[in-house]
């Protein structure tokens, strides 16, 4: 199934920023841009990291960490099961549009 790319714009602490997605990620990629804003805007505001260059990579940093860190104990990494969920809708997709 083709997913047509569109053209985004998108504000990070008052910097704009045109991206391209593919229409049916768009949602989800606004939501990052509003958790990464608002952890920029909040290190900002704590006043312990100084610059929009180090701010930015701190935010990214803690947010990588958290997202590594949704491995659950026993191994389940939830990450790599969506990723596997996606390849099996993209395999049925392929299969139904054969039909």
């Amino acid at each position: 199934m083709s997913d047509n790319i569109k053209q985004l714009d998108i504000s990070v602490m008052g910097r704009e920023f045109r991206v391209a997605c593919p229409e049916s990620e768009q949602a989800s990629l606004l939501q990052a841009v509003q958790l990464l804003d608002a952890r920029m805007h909040d290190m900002r505001t704590t006043g312990k990291v100084i610059g929009i260059e180090k701010i930015a990579i701190m935010a990214a940093l803690n947010i990588t960490h958290e997202f590594l860190q949704t491995k659950v104990a026993g191994g389940f990494d939830i990450a790599s099961f969506q990723r596997r969920i996606e390849i099996m809708n993209s395999t049925i997709d392929t299969a139904l549009q054969e039909q």
